[in-house]
């Protein structure tokens, strides 16, 4: 009988280096938010893939950067500790970017990761020419070199087309450590379902927004609980939901001309949240200010972070 092996895997790369949309076509589901907004992305979403050589755990981090406020320094922190525990570190370069100063400060902090495999990951492969997809892989590899990090793999794929996300997986497994599955068949994350309804909606909120706007914002999950008085065959959900922003021109901006905007997010996130739940869903969505949390201890904890 061939071994099984499992273990955690984390993506890292520059904010919007593709990390949640691989993390995504991965596990084959939508368990991390993708956003075209750099820093979208707030909690360590574990993704689970199942296969019959292994299981991979996929720890999708917010991308490393230069910190300007108390949340800043709290999601970077969040990152390197996330690094230290998993097995596997892979790093994304979008093929349609040069390797730039981001990148090689990176590369940088993961050489201090010596004793664990570091994959390469060339994302957004679908986005450039054959030609420049084999400058860029050449660039990844002599940036690993100058830094003294050995890439166990240099891997390009595209994750929106599906193209070597299959043998991403199985170079993946077969680097992990032999052990048994450390979740069920089937479960494909483990994040709380209220984490992940706010998520959606967060990620509905940042459609089309200005750019002020992504880390201002928010999203705490007040309640879900059934409706009383509804019988078994016609349920229904009743989903309160905070929407927080900093300022009073901000929150003028979510809830748009008319109550225009928030009904719109409320309407894209709900189908969302109904086929992530399976069950109908009445959604209750208030947009308060708390002004400059991204600054203040205190609102931090109460939001969450």
């Amino acid at each position: 009988m061939s071994e099984f092996h499992s273990g955690f895997v984390s993506f890292v790369g520059r904010p919007n280096a593709g990390k949640s949309t691989l993390t995504n076509a991965l596990v084959g589901e939508k368990v991390a938010i993708t956003s075209s907004r750099p820093q979208t992305t707030r909690h360590a979403v574990r993704g689970l893939v199942h296969r019959p050589d292994g299981q991979l755990i996929l720890v999708d981090t917010p991308g490393l950067h230069r910190p300007r406020t108390l949340l800043g320094e709290r999601l970077n922190d969040l990152v390197r500790s996330t690094w230290s525990e998993v097995d596997i570190v892979g790093m994304c370069f979008p093929s349609d970017q040069r390797i730039g100063p981001g990148d090689r400060y990176l590369i940088g902090e993961l050489a201090a990761l010596r004793s664990k495999p570091m994959f390469a990951i060339a994302t957004k492969t679908d986005l450039v020419s054959p030609e420049r997809l084999a400058q860029h892989l050449q660039s990844i590899a002599t940036a690993g070199q100058e830094a003294g990090v050995e890439w166990t793999e240099i891997v390009p794929v595209s994750a929106v087309k599906g193209e070597q996300v299959e043998l991403l997986a199985e170079l993946l497994v077969r680097a992990l450590p032999e052990g048994p599955a450390f979740y069920p068949e089937g479960q494909l994350t483990d994040e709380p379902e209220e984490t992940l309804v706010a998520e959606i909606i967060r990620e509905a909120a940042l459609e089309g927004v200005h750019d002020e706007l992504p880390h201002s914002l928010a999203v705490v999950v007040e309640e879900m609980v059934p409706r009383e008085g509804r019988s078994e065959n016609k349920p229904l959900l009743d989903v309160r939901v905070n929407v927080y922003v900093e300022r009073d021109s901000q929150k003028g901006i979510i809830i748009g001309k008319k109550g225009a905007r928030l009904h719109e997010i409320g309407v894209t996130s709900r189908g969302q949240i109904e086929r992530l739940l399976g069950t109908p869903v009445y959604l209750d969505l208030h947009v308060k200010v708390a002004k400059d949390w991204q600054r203040d201890p205190k609102q931090l904890r109460k939001l969450g972070f």
